[in-house]
């Protein structure tokens, strides 16, 4: 009689919240992959990428492609929050905001004017996303660890005591990053489809404009394919 022995899963330091928007946006010209060393999340734009450098990460084993979650089962998730908000008058706002098309953009300008209502929203929608990326991650073999931080080496308590106080600014600055990124995810929740494009395409572009400088902060010209002397052209290569 054979044993069922359970695989061990892969252990991975992912990049926590770039993992948890690629499960968000479904948007079909957005594709999401997981890098299976480093655990960052590359995102390809269609229009904004290079086909042929697409197609080399989508067939490349050292990337795993992340299924979004579907907008049919986010709008499940607005149905289960509406279920259980207590307010009438914005529960009704809300029955109405999610009947038709747009339902994602309604919902979100609705909860603008009920501020505790809409944290309310966005930790509700975390914890779903978050269940949904533990069974993703267990069903490809896979198990995020948390990313190590540098601690102080061990000695005397007054050295440690020392370089605890040292390390308070970084965990400062580490919490005001996170604090952005929410920020700055729900920024974007408020910006037309079409305008999000332009923006996506316009840090491509200024990416690769800073790749394309060297240490000095000048342009590598043979990076940048021209030579000469002369101003930096505005076309997009």
């Amino acid at each position: 009689m054979s044993e069922n022995i359970d695989t061990p899963r892969h252990k991975l330091e992912i990049s926590w919240e770039a993992l948890e928007d690629a499960f968000e946006n479904n948007a079909p010209e957005v594709h999401s992959y997981l890098h299976l060393s480093t655990g960052e999340v590359l995102r390809v734009v269609d229009g904004v990428a290079d086909p042929a450098m697409h197609q080399r990460i989508a067939t490349d084993a050292a990337y795993q492609r992340v299924d979004p979650v579907s907008s049919r089962e986010q709008y499940r998730w607005m149905e289960r929050f509406i279920a259980v908000t207590e307010d009438p008058d914005l529960r009704g706002k809300l029955v109405a905001a999610i009947d038709g098309k747009g339902a994602f953009r309604r919902f979100k300008d609705v909860l603008m004017s009920f501020p505790a209502d809409r944290e309310r929203w966005f930790e509700f929608r975390t914890e779903r996303l978050r269940a949904c990326m533990d069974a993703w991650l267990e069903a490809h073999g896979l198990e995020a660890v948390p990313r190590q931080v540098w601690a102080p080496p061990p000695g005397d308590p007054g050295a440690v005591a020392d370089d605890t106080d040292a390390l308070a600014p970084l965990r400062r600055a580490r919490a005001g990053v996170d604090s952005f990124r929410r920020r700055l995810r729900e920024a974007v929740d408020l910006v037309p489809a079409k305008e999000l494009e332009t923006a996506v395409a316009f840090v491509e572009w200024l990416r690769e404009r800073r790749d394309m400088r060297g240490p000095s902060g000048h342009v590598n010209l043979e990076a940048d394919g021209r030579s000469g002397v002369g101003g930096e052209s505005d076309e997009k290569e």
